[in-house]
């Protein structure tokens, strides 16, 4: 008994062990590569001695992040709330709009190219008539962004509810289960996968589609969010700002990327074959 006792302890040590390596594996493997590209992108820049305003050097840059904070940090929480509530909006209404479309193969017929026209349409496109008819330009640049946003959620959750197992469907029907019942305790939870990918992909256009309406918008000013900053920065060939706002953007789509996936992870990790690890 002691001895398969030890052996179950060496078991889950090892396991143990073996988790923690995977984690400092995935945390190190990436910084090693961004530490090795900025080197990289040092040494390149020493060495050609190319002017700063063609390519600043990384010191440059992290000296334009610090000093120019004032200036690119309330147009990062411009684009961020834009980004935000965008997807929010587009997760209510692309959820809302997709069990709507399931209720009948009819009412699918009819609207669901409406939905597929709006995302064919390119954004730069129709923002001019947005601009003109929308209250504010903030709202524009909203509503630029929940277009991009929107549809991608609405395709995952569609076909997320319409890839139920059928004889699931049939044994609620057995038991007498309301055409809500079904909805609610079946159809909702198996499409979360689905919903998950939507989630993911939105997010990320959702900040794509923020800069873009911004530059078609060309709004400008107090309220103004990175998209102006980039342009400003362009046109007075502060390069180093330039590359500090596109650094922040970057940062923002990661952190943006982290927050869905770690949604995913809790919705699914413990049932999903998605998220389970394999044990062999």
């Amino acid at each position: 008994m002691n001895d398969e006792t030890e052996i179950s302890s060496l078991l889950l040590a090892g396991a143990a062990r073996a988790r923690r390596r995977d984690l400092a594996l995935r945390l190190c493997i990436p910084f090693l590569l961004i530490a090795s590209l900025i080197l990289v992108w040092y040494a390149y820049v020493k060495l050609s001695g190319v002017p700063p305003y063609i390519l600043p050097g990384p010191a440059a840059v992290a000296s334009a992040f610090v000093t120019d904070w004032g200036t690119l940090a309330p147009a990062l929480w411009v684009t961020a709330k834009i980004t935000f509530m965008s997807l929010m909006l587009a997760l209510i209404g692309g959820v809302g709009f997709a069990i709507f479309l399931v209720q009948s193969r009819w009412i699918e017929l009819a609207f669901y190219p409406l939905a597929v026209i709006l995302q064919v349409t390119p954004i730069v496109a129709i923002s001019p008539l947005i601009l003109i008819y929308a209250p504010s330009t903030q709202v524009a640049l909203l509503i630029c962004a929940f277009l991009v946003a929107f549809f991608p959620i609405l395709s995952n959750m569609v076909q997320g509810l319409k890839s139920v197992d059928h004889n699931l469907i049939n044994l609620f029907e057995l038991y007498g289960a309301s055409r809500w019942q079904t909805l609610l305790f079946l159809k909702l939870p198996a499409a979360q996968p689905y919903f998950m990918t939507g989630l993911r992909i939105g997010g990320g256009l959702a900040l794509i589609a923020a800069v873009v309406a911004e530059f078609a918008a060309g709004s400008a000013g107090a309220g103004s969010g990175l998209a102006f900053r980039l342009l400003e920065a362009q046109y007075r060939l502060n390069i180093p700002r330039l590359f500090a706002a596109l650094l922040m953007l970057s940062l923002l789509g990661v952190a943006i990327f982290a927050i869905t996936s770690f949604i995913s992870w809790l919705a699914l990790h413990r049932w999903h074959e998605s998220s389970l690890k394999r044990e062999n």
